[in-house]
């Protein structure tokens, strides 16, 4: 709301923007070990998610010149430390599975029932796809939702960063690319929201200093004895695609069996092995 107001003295005019009460609030004071020790605490409090959730993917970017919105599926996500998911897509109303992954670290797999298609391949596997949204991995969740915690001995930048309305802190960690003090890159930027120190943003390097991921996290509200996200987008700049997810009911740290994260291929079903073909020729 922008109110306009006439000084008297002629026709000088001044602007006045009413600050809306959430950012307007006072500004909250940490240091660089207070920060690194709740972000600390946040990473250990979460062993287990169990959440039912909506999905929406968006293929492409604004670099591309073609953005492709996907239709808002309802899903259900299970994930435990250090590695293991499961994420389940089902269409609006009926409850179809639309799609069904799941990921131990080491190997994903994806189940897709309308296409008749199970994919397999290493996690960690890269190799951009034709159409970006197939560059999706279930392991692109588990760093989004597990944080790796902060060594006591990595090198962490502290600094304030005022970026519009948005007045943060920023913690940058560093890692040593090839050995030395002088070999030094951003491994990860973790970014906490003044307005209440929750953590608002985390950025996420690969070697060569190429940006992995951006995620970003809204709407914290308490769970158990810790706090949680209702609303994280993922967006991976490289693979093309970017995950939004609403969360809509959540159980953390509860028991998991294996059988929770077992997903084997049907018969009758199309086995496709990504990556095989660079398998054979690197054996």
């Amino acid at each position: 709301m922008i109110a306009t107001v006439t000084v008297a003295s002629g026709c000088a005019v001044s602007e006045k923007k009413v600050i809306p009460p959430a950012q307007a609030g006072p500004l909250l004071e940490a240091t660089r070990a207070e920060l690194i020790q709740k972000y600390n605490r946040q990473a250990s409090a979460i062993q287990s998610l169990n959440a039912r959730v909506t999905l929406k993917a968006t293929a492409g970017s604004q670099y591309t010149g073609v953005v492709e919105q996907y239709h808002e599926v309802n899903g259900f996500i299970l994930a435990q430390r250090p590695a293991k998911i499961r994420v389940i897509g089902q269409a609006p109303v009926v409850g179809k599975n639309i799609f069904d992954m799941v990921s131990d670290g080491e190997t994903f797999r994806i189940l897709i029932p309308s296409k008749n298609r199970f994919i397999t391949g290493p996690a960690k596997f890269e190799k951009p796809a034709e159409k970006p949204i197939e560059n999706l991995r279930p392991q692109h969740l588990v760093d989004a939702l597990f944080w790796a915690e902060i060594q006591a001995d990595a090198p962490v930048l502290f600094e304030e960063s005022d970026e519009g309305n948005r007045r943060s802190y920023v913690l940058t960690i560093l890692r040593n690319s090839s050995g030395g003090d002088k070999n030094l890159e951003i491994e990860t930027r973790i970014r906490f929201d003044r307005a209440d120190l929750q953590v608002s943003e985390i950025e996420n390097f690969g070697t060569g200093g190429k940006l992995e991921s951006v995620v970003h996290y809204t709407q914290w509200q308490p769970a158990g004895e810790t706090w949680f996200p209702r609303s994280i987008l993922v967006d991976r700049p490289h693979d093309g695609y970017s995950l939004a997810i609403e969360v809509a009911k959540l159980t953390l740290n509860e028991e998991m069996t294996p059988q929770q994260f077992r997903l084997e291929q049907p018969p009758g079903t199309e086995l496709v092995e990504v990556g095989k073909e660079e398998k054979e020729a690197h054996p």
